[in-house]
C-alpha cells in the first residue's frame, strides 16, 4: 500500500532505528514508546490486520523473532508484554500487521 506508514519504512522511505531485519519482518524501536524497551514487530507484507493473516508460519515467525528480541535485549528474565491492536476499539492506529514488545518496568493490568 503507497501510503501505510508501515509499508513506507519497510521500503526505507521512513527513517527508524532497525533492531532485527529478515525477509519476513522488520523490528524497529517505537517513535513514542510506553515502556523503557518498546519495538514494534512489523510484517514486511501489508496484511491489514491479525483478521487477514492467512499464513500461520507468519504468526509464529513473528513470535519467534519477538523471543529473539526478548532475549538480546534482557527482557526475557523480568519479563515482557507483547500486543496486537485489531480493529477501532482494539486500538489499533495503523492497519498494518505487527505487534508491540515492551519492558523494562512492571506492566499494569489491566491496560487502557
Amino acid at each position: 500500500m503507497v501510503d501505510c506508514v508501515f509499508c513506507r519504512i519497510v521500503r526505507g522511505e521512513l527513517p527508524s532505528v532497525k533492531l532485527f531485519e529478515d525477509d519476513k519482518v522488520i523490528a524497529i524501536k517505537d517513535i513514542n514508546p510506553q515502556a523503557p524497551f518498546h519495538a514494534l514487530v512489523i510484517s514486511k507484507k501489508h496484511i491489514e490486520s491479525i483478521l487477514e493473516v492467512e499464513d500461520g508460519e507468519l504468526i509464529a515467525h513473528i513470535f519467534r523473532v519477538i523471543k529473539f528480541l526478548a532475549n538480546k535485549y534482557n527482557l526475557a528474565k523480568k519479563g515482557f508484554r507483547v500486543v496486537n491492536n485489531c480493529g477501532h476499539d482494539g486500538g489499533q492506529t495503523i492497519y498494518h500487521l505487527h505487534f508491540h514488545l515492551m519492558g523494562g518496568r512492571p506492566m499494569d493490568w489491566p491496560p487502557g
